[in-house]
């Protein structure tokens, strides 16, 4: 797997080119972002839908716009965080990606993680959940955070087009937001801590 890359632009323009995902050869363009995240935290989904693969980025849909409201709620802008998914190109129709699909776009994925270095991952769908937290049913266990064997936490959400065709849903996102921020709020914390014990170590090492 190549890594060494200077920007997540050279990295995405690299892995457009060499890739063995059959989806590039019926979508529009390869949807991706290419600004790191200024607070950490990383979304992922499952794979463009027709915007997307229209305009060339992750999440500028319906599915897109209800994000961005989401994220208001918690104080945080799309210019914050990092969206991407599992695939890089639209299946037809919208469909959810494949298997195979999804194991010919892994590669790409890693190295854009390794790139990134995301402080927190937010999966949303059952494709993103099922990729970090194997076991994991979205049903049961949106709204609810794991740590992956990385040591990176992950925390689990719906997909935001769920919402769309299911108002019921709409509600339980903006509680799972909700206890997102508390989440991230509590992990900052525990981060502050963190680095005062290291100071505090650091001076009684230098005594």
């Amino acid at each position: 797997m190549k890594t060494d890359f200077d920007s997540l632009k050279d990295l995405h323009q690299y892995y457009a080119v060499h890739n063995t995902c059959k989806l590039k050869t019926v979508a529009t363009q390869p949807v991706y972002e290419i600004k790191p995240p200024s607070s950490g935290i990383l979304f992922i989904g499952e794979a463009p839908g027709r915007n997307e693969d229209q305009q060339g980025r992750p999440f500028v849909g319906a599915a897109g716009k209800f994000l961005d409201e989401l994220l208001q709620t918690i104080d945080l802008t799309r210019d914050q965080v990092y969206v991407t998914n599992i695939v890089k190109y639209r299946p037809p129709n919208n469909r959810d990606p494949q298997e195979d699909e999804k194991k010919d776009c892994r590669v790409w994925l890693n190295s854009e993680l390794l790139f990134v270095k995301p402080k927190v991952i937010v999966t949303l769908g059952r494709h993103a959940l099922e990729k970090f937290v194997p076991d994991g049913k979205i049903s049961t266990d949106h709204g609810k955070d794991f740590t992956h064997p990385t040591g990176i936490p992950v925390f689990a959400m719906y997909h935001p087009a769920a919402a769309l065709y299911n108002p019921n849903l709409k509600e339980t996102m903006k509680e799972d937001f909700k206890k997102l921020k508390g989440f991230l709020e509590g992990l900052e914390t525990k981060t502050k801590k963190n680095k005062k014990k290291k100071e505090a170590i650091d001076e009684i090492l230098d005594m």
